[in-house]
């Protein structure tokens, strides 16, 4: 069972990563391996991206409450509809209905198949070569205000989707696409932690129930979502401003590097897989 000192490594280890295009989900499961920890599970992963979440809510209010306002005064008010506030609240909307269809369609497979170590070694590599790709082809002109339209709001749904697998990650995939669509490196990371909101909440409160049911007690996993907060709000700030003046070489080289360590672990024994 996930301790108070698991917990607080854990919770330090969501918050550097979340935001990171390196997998956070990845991160906590291959460091409970190296330790020989208990695999913390789908759900408790799930509950503490609420503290990386309310993270974001708080960094980006301004702006999370101008797109709330103006989309819900817009459903009665039809000039506000072209409002590109109005518009976002949509595209968000959108952009969450593909993680959630294959979230609850495959939450059998989420928390036990895809949390093999071997998968998630692959796909750090796979998915972290995909970002290398993307940043190479990046035009790195367009902006959420001017050019986010609906099929680019759907684009960025889908790879938010691939991040139900460990290794993928949300902030990678989803900043991927935006890259491959155009999109400045600042706004793509700042639509990635905007969609990802509905679909974290929804995942974390939803797996709430899981807590204490063969997975850490309600203690430990309230420590690391704290944790998980403070951490990932520093982490924002400062990744916003890395990735407006950076590439992502450092991350790709990073993944593949993680990826390879974790598939060499597992095949010479050293950790479960």
């Amino acid at each position: 069972m996930i301790g108070w000192f698991e917990a607080t490594v854990l919770g330090v280890l969501q918050g550097l990563t979340e935001f990171l295009p390196i997998s956070s989900s990845a991160h906590i499961r291959v460091v409970s391996a190296f330790f020989h920890w208990p695999d913390p599970g789908a759900a408790f992963t799930a509950v503490i991206q609420l503290g990386t979440e309310a993270a974001v809510l708080i960094y980006f209010r301004k702006r999370i409450w101008d797109i709330i306002s103006t989309w819900t005064r817009s459903l009665w008010t039809p000039e506000l509809r072209q409002d590109q506030a109005a518009k976002m609240g949509w595209f968000v909307i959108a952009g969450s209905i593909p993680i959630g269809v294959l979230g609850l369609a495959f939450k059998d497979q989420i928390e036990t198949v895809v949390r093999d170590l071997r998968l998630v070694g692959t796909c750090l590599i796979v998915f972290g070569l995909l970002l290398a790709l993307a940043d190479y082809m990046a035009r790195n002109q367009l902006t959420l205000d001017k050019h986010l339209n609906m099929p680019h709001a759907l684009t960025y749904g889908i790879a938010q989707a691939l991040a139900l697998i460990p290794g993928v990650s949300r902030s990678g995939g989803t900043t991927g696409a935006g890259l491959l669509l155009g999109y400045r490196r600042e706004e793509a990371a700042e639509y990635s932690f905007l969609l990802a909101i509905p679909a974290v909440l929804m995942s974390g409160l939803f797996e709430l129930t899981e807590i204490g049911d063969n997975t850490p007690d309600w203690g430990p996993t309230i420590l690391a979502t704290v944790i998980s907060f403070v951490v990932g709000y520093a982490i924002i700030a400062w990744f916003l401003r890395y990735i407006s003046t950076h590439k992502f070489t450092s991350f790709v080289i990073y993944r593949v590097a993680l990826g390879v360590l974790v598939i060499a672990l597992v095949s010479f024994g050293v950790i479960p897989a």
